[in-house]
């Protein structure tokens, strides 16, 4: 079986190479072929997986080594393969999502001209997603990592033609190499320190390094984790990569991307544990993302950018529990998988919404699509219950469970990091449930308004096959889009408690991320009554704001801290004075010194190598009676010093 593991990567990339090298021929048959490697991906997936469960825990991980990539004296990197509990957690994620991603993707791109490009796009993901989880060391991991980064690229930068999808590809890729170099010095730091970069050698040696070394190598990948998940301080780029289409929202910002850093941390699990201050920054860093995240959900009238700040927002949760150390990994993995159904569920509903609405944004324009849109009311629905924490559905079981391990982190900590972890909770209940409003309940706030300019900004391009713009007539996505809704629906509700059952999600991945029962100081049962009742009072808030009084279509100026989360808590402001200002700053003031000392010591040197060869120069005049009486200068300064210095 250890030879199939190849293939989950082959299958992509063969599709990849296919659709994108293929040309124009393939344009009626590309999004087929893209879709079915997809899902020929997934089945052996599945193989895998089934012929897993048919051995001990301890003795389920698979390697297959293709062949030695840089074999350079004790420079030794393999393209070999590594696939346990834990990468086989996130194959059956990113294969099987990703697969009814393209299958509704088929719906969605039916009008644009350039899909088979997309789908090619699609595949190329998959496959640099696939290398990333099942790389058994850190240096092939680094090109998963990168390939995920391109591809990503491409794919927010799709209709590149808007300048504003061109700029939002760049911000997500420069935004991301940052954390990049984070990771890229880590690799190093390991080579110097255990003289390799592979897990088991490298996680296995952690004992015999320095705290100080553990906790730079620890820190660096948590610096890379906070690029490709989005968290503080480089979450700025989440919200714009919502340019890209809706696909691409639901692919790369819902179930397979952002979690890659959550993957990262808990895979070098072994590293954080043996560096308490990098965990301690750890849970500081997800606790603030989720924070961050939540509020500017509350205040974004476009419905994809709204779900993009909750994608921070529940990203911060995985990335504190996995911060707890073993504690909390098992719940980081777990909610990174309930969160994977539900949002990506989510993100499909709003692009169903958005292709029923002549592809319009703005929630304050919709209202009432509940009887026009029965289908995806009721899966969308599903997935807000779910990540609100409704009792009995996914997001119930694993989220309460990350509230319960911070609570358990004990002493003042853990009644910070828990009362953070409420508070959350409760902010996710209020904005999804302003989302659930402003969408479907209410009046028809789509009814009778201005028709907008053709050359209005920001408009997806699918919306030239829609007649974007004109009054909309909302009706029901075909079944292509539907059903791959109508599945992830199903993992929303069923997913969480399925998991829970015997805490067969807790045995699955103990093996590999080693888990540690936590005792909250309150109880788990209080806990659970504490989450329920601040989801409750979430949504009570949302309903007396959004559901009991008429919604403007357009926004009210609103609070300061309302203004704020418009305006993203001001991150991008804050880049601007910070780097772009500063960058501009600094490079004037080096432009300054480069000028005035470098090319004043440079020119002047020059200068004064011209003046004193010029004098000399007067001395070379071609007269042989000047020379003459320059050598009988000369010899007399010579019999005089010789003179005076025998007198002496």
């Amino acid at each position: 079986m250890e030879n199939l593991i190849a293939l989950l990567i082959a299958a992509p990339l063969l599709g990849a190479a296919v659709l994108l090298c293929g040309g124009r021929r393939l344009d009626a048959v590309g999004h087929w072929i893209g879709t079915a490697l997809a899902a020929a991906s997934f089945v052996v997936g599945v193989v895998l997986f089934a012929d897993m469960l048919g051995k001990d825990p301890e003795n389920r991980a698979m390697h297959q080594f293709l062949f030695s990539w840089i074999p350079v004296g004790g420079f030794q990197a393999d393209v070999a393969f590594q696939l346990d509990q834990l990468s086989m957690t996130f194959v059956l994620l990113i294969t099987g999502v990703g697969s009814l991603i393209h299958v509704y993707s088929i719906g969605y791109m039916e009008h644009d001209e350039r899909r088979r490009r997309f789908f090619g796009y699609l595949n190329l993901f998959l496959a640099a997603m696939l290398l990333l989880v099942l790389a058994d060391n850190y240096l092939l991991l680094y090109v998963g990592w990168e390939g995920v980064g391109l591809a990503s690229y491409l794919l927010i930068g799709f209709w590149q033609h808007k300048p504003s999808a061109a700029t939002a590809a760049k911000k997500a890729f420069l935004v991301n190499r940052v954390g990049d170099v984070g990771l890229s010095i880590a690799i190093m730091l390991m080579f110097t320190t255990f003289g390799t970069f592979a897990f088991g050698p490298v996680l296995e040696a952690t004992g015999e390094a320095t705290e100080g070394k553990l906790t730079a190598i620890a820190l660096m990948l948590l610096l890379a984790a906070c690029g490709k998940s989005a968290q503080v301080p480089l979450q700025s780029w989440l919200g714009d990569a919502m340019e890209g289409p809706t696909p691409v929202s639901a692919l790369i910002h819902a179930a397979t991307m952002v979690t890659a850093g959550v993957y990262l941390i808990v895979r070098s699990a072994d590293i954080f544990n043996a560096a308490p201050d990098a965990q301690l920054v750890t849970t500081v860093v997800g606790a603030v993302t989720l924070l961050f995240g939540a509020i500017v959900g509350c205040a974004k009238d476009d419905i994809k950018k709204a779900l993009a700040g909750s994608t921070m927002s529940q990203i911060g949760y995985m990335v504190l529990a996995a911060g707890l150390g073993p504690i909390g990994y098992v719940f980081a993995i777990m909610h990174l998988v309930t969160h994977g159904f539900f949002k990506a569920g989510l993100f499909l509903g709003a692009g169903s919404v958005m292709h029923g609405m002549n592809d319009e944004v703005d929630m304050r324009k919709y209202g009432g699509l509940r009887t026009y849109m029965p289908i995806t009311f009721i899966t969308f629905g599903l997935g807000y219950l779910a990540i609100i924490g409704f009792p009995g559905l996914s997001g119930f079981f694993s989220k309460d469970k990350i509230i319960e391990a911070a609570f358990a982190k004990g002493g003042t900590e853990g009644w910070i990091l828990g009362g953070v972890a409420l508070l959350g909770a409760a902010i996710t209940a209020f904005y999804m449930t302003r989302v659930m409003l402003l969408t479907f309940f209410g009046e028809e706030r789509w009814r009778n308004r201005p028709t907008a300019s053709p050359t209005e900004p920001d408009v997806e391009p699918a919306a030239e096959h829609h007649g974007a713009h004109a009054e909309p007539h909302p009706h029901e996505s075909p079944r292509v889009m539907t059903i791959p809704m109508i599945v992830l629906a199903v993992g929303s509700v069923f997913a969480g408690g399925f998991f829970s059952i015997g805490d067969r999600f807790i045995d699955w991945l103990e093996p590999v991320t080693g888990h540690r029962h936590g005792h909250p100081p309150i109880g788990a049962a209080a806990v659970t009554a504490s989450t329920v009742a601040v989801m409750v009072i979430g949504v009570g808030l949302a309903w007396l704001q959004y559901g009991r009084r008429p919604v403007p279509v357009v926004a009210p100026r609103g609070s300061l801290l309302t203004r704020a989360a418009r305006r993203d808590l001001y991150q991008d402001d804050f880049n601007h004075v910070v780097l772009v200002r500063g960058g501009e700053h600094l490079t004037r003031s080096l432009v300054y010194v480069d000028h005035t000392l470098v090319d004043g010591v440079v020119n002047g040197t020059a200068a004064g190598m011209g003046g004193l060869s010029g004098r000399l120069r007067r001395i070379q005049n071609g007269y042989a009676r000047s020379y003459a009486v320059s050598m009988f200068g000369g010899a007399a300064i010579l019999i005089a010093a010789t003179l005076l210095m025998r007198a002496v």
